[in-house]
């Protein structure tokens, strides 16, 4: 008897003393790596640490934890001393996924309850399509890279329509809008000489803002990408709290909904703020299409979208025929402009400093199209442009550069017909679906949904001159899917119901 309560004493002893002990050695260990990072460094790994920490709290925290760590992969992998096994998106997905299963079966729930969705669906077509790809892919390797992005994108877009249901999804976007914020903040630092790239000068006075991304463009697509929504997103909450102030006036919820509707404001200046910095052509040409298009589906009836939409394009050539438009951003979009619809055969021009930039781009394209050409139905092989470029590069450019500087035309290359044509058919299918969200009752709701197809509008227009499946932003746009999924669901679920 006595050596069983002895047992239980120290069985009882040990399970006090083992979390201090886990927190000892967590400390202890935090300690060796700051000692020996440079300061910057020691400031990415404490804010990864307190990071670390909250994801355990839900598998929404995890999320949303993911969102803000995922871009910082180019960062960590040129600058930090230690590196990890893996990416700090892909690490961090894997804790995600450990802690949706363990809360799932900690609660006595199925991990997996619901997929449907014309969206899961039409990514899951996708990924099968892309899959063939790999019987002809001169690198089996980086084929798989860029296949398991779209995996990944399955994946989130399953845990949100598990689990974002209601209004926890408002917790992805409070996790999108910070994750965009946070990299301005970067970006604008840049842009006052924070980062002393050279290379980057504008005018011999301010830096090309690239944030974590390491790269002005894809900087300015995530910047981009997200404005529609915050923008929404801030209309939404503030017309919220009209309506309860009208109907309910109750001051705690106005003040709820004001407070997110000023939050989603400031969230907007600051990352509109940010991609203007990053003197991203793609960026600015996609945001304008964005905003034409959210004017045009924000009105109930189409009428009054056309409207809005002639008179926002009226006032825009106006400003720019009087002069309003500032000469530097003005001259910047002319040159988008003469480079986009310059294409032609490139091997027989001179190359000189001032047409280098749009060569080097119709270059790529041409590479591109003589991948195609040589595999037309499936492509090289999903991921293989790089890798399959000096096989196919003009002879003056050497360099492969990552990608052709437009995502159709690299797809093309990679995937051929068959891949380009399922990849079209996957935004014909979310069109569709934002399409039919946005007649959703709740107005929050309809205008998150508005934003959405804002956002699909710029990520369609700035593929055309870059990639934006890069620095695990992928994982950002998979968010963004399952959100439209559950906005989607509910739109049937309330016009079924006859809820309005």
């Amino acid at each position: 008897m006595t050596s069983s309560l002895s047992a239980l004493d120290s069985l009882s002893l040990l399970k006090r003393i083992l979390p201090t002990l886990f927190w000892l050695m967590a400390a202890i260990a935090v300690g060796v790596v700051i000692t020996s990072q440079p300061p910057g460094a020691v400031i990415i790994i404490l804010v990864v640490t307190t990071l670390g920490v909250l994801a355990f709290v839900s598998p929404v925290a995890a999320a949303i934890t993911l969102l803000i760590l995922a871009p910082l992969r180019t960062l960590i992998a040129t600058e930090a001393r230690l590196q990890l096994p893996l990416d700090i998106g892909q690490f961090w997905l894997l804790i995600f996924v450990f802690v949706w299963v363990a809360y799932w079966v900690a609660h006595g729930h199925q991990i997996v309850e619901s997929f449907r969705s014309p969206i899961t669906a039409v990514i899951l077509i996708y990924i099968i399509v892309i899959g063939f790809t790999a019987f002809g892919a001169v690198s089996v390797g980086a084929w798989l890279n860029e296949w398991l992005k779209w995996l990944q994108i399955l994946i989130l877009i399953a845990f949100v329509l598990n689990f974002a249901w209601e209004r926890r999804w408002e917790w992805l976007l409070f996790g999108l809008t910070i994750s965009a914020a946070a990299n301005a903040l970067v970006g604008i630092y840049e842009f006052f000489g924070g980062s002393g790239a050279l290379h980057l000068v504008i005018d011999g006075r301010f830096f090309r803002a690239f944030g974590t991304f390491g790269q002005p463009n894809p900087f300015g697509g995530f910047m981009g990408l997200i404005i529609p929504l915050t923008l929404m997103a801030a209309v939404g909450y503030a017309w919220r709290a009209y309506d309860q102030w009208c109907v309910l006036c109750r001051k705690s919820l106005i003040c709820s909904s004001l407070f997110l509707s000023c939050f989603y404001v400031l969230a907007s200046v600051i990352v509109l703020i940010g991609m203007v910095m990053s003197w991203s052509r793609g960026a600015w040409v996609g945001l304008l299409g964005a905003l034409l298009v959210v004017s045009l589906v924000l009105p109930r009836r189409v009428w009054r979208g056309i409207v809005l939409f002639g008179g926002i394009c009226g006032l825009a050539i106006l400003l720019w025929s009087i002069g309003l438009v500032p000469r530097s951003i003005l001259e910047r979009l002319n040159t988008s402009t003469q480079e986009f619809f310059a294409f032609e055969d490139v091997r027989g021009i001179d190359i000189t400093p001032e047409n280098y930039a749009v060569v080097e781009r119709l270059a790529h394209w041409q590479a591109a199209i003589n991948m195609a050409a040589s595999s037309p139905w499936l492509g090289v092989g999903l991921g293989n442009y790089e890798v399959a470029y000096p096989v196919y590069r003009l002879i003056n450019w050497q360099e492969p550069l990552g990608h052709a500087h437009n995502y159709y035309l690299n797809l093309f290359a990679e995937s051929g017909v068959i891949g380009l044509l399922v990849y079209g058919k996957v935004w014909v299918i979310i069109i569709v679906v934002s399409w039919w969200a946005r007649r959703h009752p709740d107005r929050v709701v309809r205008f998150v949904v508005i934003g959405l197809m804002g956002s699909w509008t710029y990520l369609s227009i700035h593929s055309l001159f870059d990639n934006l499946y890069v620095n695990n932003l992928f994982l950002h746009i998979g968010l963004m899917f399952g959100i439209l999924a559950v906005l989607y669901n509910q739109s049937r679920t309330h016009i079924t119901l006859g809820i309005s």
